[in-house]
Parts: C-alpha cells; sequence; structure tokens
C-alpha cells in the first residue's frame, strides 16, 4: 500500500533538521571530551554513547512530522515494510564514529530527506567546528555556515549569514579527496588513472562526509568511494554535492545513487564537483 500524504512544507522540514541535527551535535560533544566506552556492532564498526544519545535527540525531534525515519542507530525495518515509503528522513546520528574515536573532529551529523528514492534536503553538521552544510530542493542552491552564536532566528537569516556553495576562489589544482580509513587499491588505480590525464594532482584524505562537502565547496574536484558505506552515510551529503551543482554517481551505471533500497549498502560511487561535470 502507497504512503499517502499532503507533500509537507519542506522549509519547515529543513529547519527542523537543522536543529535536530545542532541538538545532537552537543549532546555528541558532551561525550566526546569524556571517557566512554566503546562498543563493536556486527560488521565491527564502533559504537559510542555519542552515537545512541545523537540518535535519540534527532529521531524524538522529527518524529513529530510523521514521516518514517531510517537511522544507521535505529530500528532495522524490514524492506516489505519501506518499500511503499514516497517521502522519508535517513539519518547518521555519527557519521565518522572511527574518527570520533580518534579525536581528530572530523566526523559529522548526517540527515537527509528522500523523497521517490532521492534526497531532496540534507543538512550536515560538523560539531567540533561547528560547521554547517544545508539544502534542500526549494532554496537556491547549497550553503555553509559556521556558527559561532548557534541558528539565528529563521531559515532566511541562516541563508543570509551563509556562503553559497560552491565557493570562490577554490583551487586551480585537480584535487583527489579520499577516505581517511578506506584507501584500498581499487581507489589507489584510480586515483593512478586521474594522474595520467593531469599534470598536476593534489590528494587529501578526511573523514566521514566531510569529503563530499569539499567537494560541493569546489575544494576537491572529485572523491571516489570503492569501499562500503550505507545509504545514512552519504544521502544528506548527495542533497548538499547536488544543489552545489555537482553529482553523486554510481561508478559503474553513471547514474545518481539511489535510497531506500531493499539492500541499503551503496555501490561504488564517485562523487564530482559542479567544474568537473
Amino acid at each position: 500500500m502507497k504512503q499517502s500524504f499532503d507533500f509537507p512544507d519542506i522549509d519547515k522540514l529543513l529547519w527542523s533538521a537543522l536543529n535536530a541535527s545542532i541538538n545532537a551535535g552537543e549532546a555528541i560533544m558532551a561525550v566526546y571530551d569524556t571517557t566512554y566506552s566503546v562498543e563493536f556492532k556486527n560488521d565491527n564498526s564502533p559504537l559510542t554513547l555519542a552515537d545512541k544519545n545523537a540518535h535519540d535527540i534527532i529521531d524524538e525531534s522529527l518524529r513529530f512530522h510523521k514521516i518514517p525515519l531510517l537511522s544507521e542507530e535505529g530500528e532495522k525495518i524490514p524492506f516489505i515494510t519501506r518499500k511503499s515509503w514516497r517521502l522519508l528522513w535517513i539519518v547518521d546520528p555519527l557519521d565518522g564514529t572511527k574518527e570520533f574515536v580518534k579525536h581528530n573532529d572530523e566526523f559529522t551529523v548526517n540527515v537527509a530527506l528522500i523523497y521517490e528514492n532521492q534526497p531532496i534536503l540534507g543538512v550536515v553538521y560538523c560539531p567540533p567546528n561547528k560547521t554547517l552544510y544545508f539544502a534542500n530542493s526549494k532554496i537556491n542552491g547549497a550553503f555553509k555556515t559556521v556558527l559561532i552564536e548557534g541558528l539565528p532566528t529563521n531559515l532566511s537569516e541562516l541563508i543570509a549569514i551563509s556562503e553559497k556553495l560552491p565557493l570562490t576562489g577554490a583551487s586551480s589544482t585537480f584535487t583527489v579527496v579520499a577516505s581517511r580509513t578506506h584507501l584500498n587499491e581499487e581507489t589507489a588505480g584510480f586515483i593512478a588513472d586521474l594522474k595520467k590525464n593531469h599534470d598536476q594532482i593534489l590528494q587529501i584524505s578526511k573523514g566521514s562526509s566531510l569529503k563530499f562537502c569539499l567537494v560541493a565547496e569546489g575544494l576537491a574536484d572529485i572523491y571516489p568511494r570503492f569501499a562500503p558505506t550505507c545509504e545514512w552515510d552519504t544521502a544528506a551529503a548527495q542533497a548538499i554535492v547536488h544543489f552545489a551543482g555537482g553529482e553523486v554517481v554510481d561508478a559503474n551505471t553513471n547514474l545518481p545513487l539511489t535510497y531506500n533500497k531493499e539492500n541499503l549498502l551503496n555501490p561504488s560511487f564517485i562523487v564530482r564537483s559542479k567544474k568537473s561535470r
């Protein structure tokens, strides 16, 4: 049975996602500088109190919209239930838990809204430096700001103090960004092929969805990913890249990544900036 609804106000949903992300970020930072235990899930990925607390805050914050939520740390919902969902949240309460545990500040809160299998809203928030990326299908583009004094009172004021992506004055050197912890042979081979077509290549590493954000900003031209990721790792950041004029495509089909699939694992993919498309 198809999910039925009156399509909600997407700016109102963005404002809720922004508030939820920042509140989750505060909960994460409350754990960051304390002594905490690290559990390991079945796939050997780490789990901390910060992941759990951030999930609870986002779930509680977004629940009143009556839109189903798919979260890395939430209930595992079978596809037979999910397949009729036209509209849903996809959330990673703490993307980059390995980076969180390493204490290198390269972790984010990711909140995306998916409509008909594509992200139409994205919030990526990096709590240690209060850097916020956001976009939706209604506002004109994707934006970045540093929240020195927290969120302003409304979305229009937030946009007014934000920079539109991509940023001006980006480097002319072709730049590839790669995962800090998942740089495998296939990725290395892809980068080697890039070097055949460019006189000079700058290679940088970054954790979590911040790699996407560097591409959206125009500070990196391409991000190849040939190691496993799940939908909550990419959905919010794909929205940021897309509304900044870039693309996130399946490495084999060159089609945009899709969401709420039966198998929540992503295929290998390529992220390209606006100028590299």
